[in-house]
Parts: structure tokens; C-alpha cells; sequence
């Protein structure tokens, strides 16, 4: 499955059974007055906000290299997955003055059966949500996707919180308020998680040793020299990828047969880990 039809498949999916749980989980808030259930409720609304904007992300992903973008528009999916952040960060504040301020008021909730059905039923959904947006998200290698999916985990998480908090509600009255607030450091998590993954790859990531490993590896089945590989970082436009990297040949060599060596290297890595190599050659002095 290629980028953009995860975007639209899991986005759709999403958008359509958080707005049904929404609606369910926002009808048993009303009738119990609680203000744990509400932000419980506007948090699954949330999460068919940021799917729509997973969904506008992949069609604006999609789109091919231009003059002004000679590297894709790739990046997009990171800008969603910031976008999401911040939808999220506004709905945690927002529950963490509300559950505060019913604290001061030492409100007190009464949960009933249907409290207890409508939680259930949404840490069933939500988790099943969760799961199918990290497969989506693997098989695609859509951040934005795997961020929808942890917007699904977090909201599982806090129905978890709730209904634990409603077998105790009879005996503190602060129940509900607690609650509220650990959802919202909940979503502050998830927020945190979101923004690093993200930002990791807007602003350049550093290489794991598993693929400089493999790169010298397959670099050392042609030349047997040693090239003294150094300084490598990976530019990632999530769909065109590219790595720069310094090689040390000895100095000896004309320039010609450095470039030869150079421009040999360049298309092994792009036939072998489709990606576009830019290698800087020095001289190895011994």
C-alpha cells in the first residue's frame, strides 16, 4: 500500500467511527455530568479533526516535484503529524483548567450503567483504531498515519483512566476531577511523542549504526580498500530520501578515478536502499 491510499483508507475509517463514538460518549457525558466523559468525548472528536488532516496530508504528499519543490512535497505528512500536536495540546490545556476548576468547586459526579457500557465499548474501539493506524502506518511508512495512530492510543488510555475512576467514584467525590486532569497529561504525552517524531525528521536525522553497517558492507563487496566512510547525515523528504557522507580514498588516485569511485558508491546505495547518495571524497593521509 503506497503513502497517499493509507492516508485516505485509515483517515476515512477513523473520521467516521470517532464521530459515531463521539456522539455516544458526548450522550453519556450529558446525562452524568461528567466533565472526565466530556473530555473523554471532545478527545475522540478530535481525532476525527486530525484524520481529516491526515487525508488532505496524503493528497498534498502526493503530489509530484516541481520547480519550487525539487524534492517532493513529501514533507507534508510531518507538517500534519505538528498540526495534530497542536489540536491536541489545545484539547489537553483546555480539560486541565476544566478538571481544576470543578476540583475548587469539589463537584461530584454519579456514573451510572450506561457510563460504564459507553467506556467499554470505546477502549474496544479506540485500541482496535490504534492498531490498524500502526499496521497502515508500518506497511506505508506514513508518520503522519502512525502519529492518527497514537491520537487512537492515547484516547483508549483515557477511557481506561475513566472507567477505572468510575468503580471508585461512590467513594471520593474528587474522582471525576482527578480524572479529567490525567487524561490531559495523557494527551500532553501524546503530544510529545507526536512532535519529536516529526520534527526528528524535518530538521535532519543522524543515521542508525544498523544502516551505516550495512552501507559499508555493501560498499566493501565492490571496493576493498579501506574508505574510511565519516560525517553522514540523511535528509528525509518521506518520499525521496537522501544521504550525504565523506569518503577518504588515497591520495595518490587522479581526480577522475576518485569521481569514478565516488559516482560507483552513489549508485550502489540508490540501487540498493533507494536512496540518493552526495559523497564528498578527501584525501586519506596515513
Amino acid at each position: 500500500m503506497n503513502k497517499t491510499k493509507a492516508g485516505y483508507v485509515e483517515g476515512t475509517v477513523s473520521i467516521v467511527i470517532n464521530f459515531l463514538l463521539f456522539i455516544l460518549k458526548l450522550w453519556a457525558s450529558i446525562i452524568s455530568g461528567s466533565v472526565a466523559l466530556a473530555a473523554d468525548a471532545w478527545h475522540t472528536l478530535s481525532d476525527s479533526i486530525s484524520s481529516v488532516v491526515v487525508v488532505i496530508a496524503a493528497k498534498l504528499a502526493a503530489k509530484k516535484a516541481d520547480k519550487e519543490h525539487p524534492f517532493g512535497h513529501g514533507r507534508w505528512e510531518q507538517i500534519a503529524s505538528i498540526f495534530i500536536a497542536v489540536i491536541l495540546a489545545i484539547i489537553a490545556y483546555s480539560f486541565l483548567e476544566s478538571s481544576f476548576r470543578h476540583f475548587l468547586d469539589k463537584d461530584k459526579v454519579e456514573y451510572g450503567k450506561i457510563a460504564v457500557i459507553v467506556t467499554a465499548v470505546s477502549i474496544i474501539v479506540k485500541e482496535l483504531l490504534a492498531q490498524y493506524a500502526f499496521y497502515i502506518g508500518r506497511k506505508a511508512d506514513n508518520s503522519s498515519v502512525r502519529a492518527d495512530g497514537w491520537h487512537h492510543r492515547s484516547d483508549a488510555l483515557s477511557s481506561v483512566v475513566v472507567l477505572i475512576g468510575i468503580l471508585f467514584a461512590k467513594n471520593f467525590w474528587w474522582i471525576d476531577s482527578v480524572l479529567g486532569a490525567i487524561i490531559a497529561i495523557m494527551l500532553f504525552f501524546a503530544v510529545f511523542t507526536i512532535l519529536k517524531e516529526a520534527i526528528n525528521k524535518l530538521l535532519g536525522e543522524q543515521p542508525q549504526q544498523e544502516l551505516i553497517d550495512k552501507l559499508t558492507n555493501e560498499i566493501k563487496n565492490v571496493y576493498f580498500d579501506d574508505l574510511k566512510i565519516h560525517h553522514l547525515h540523511i535528509h528525509n523528504y518521506t518520499s525521496h530520501k537522501e544521504i550525504t557522507f565523506h569518503i577518504r580514498l588515497n591520495k595518490d588516485l587522479t581526480i577522475e578515478k576518485g569521481h569514478r569511485v565516488a559516482s560507483e558508491i552513489e549508485e550502489i546505495i540508490l540501487d540498493k536502499f533507494g536512496m540518493t547518495a552526495t559523497i564528498h571524497v578527501e584525501p586519506l593521509k596515513y
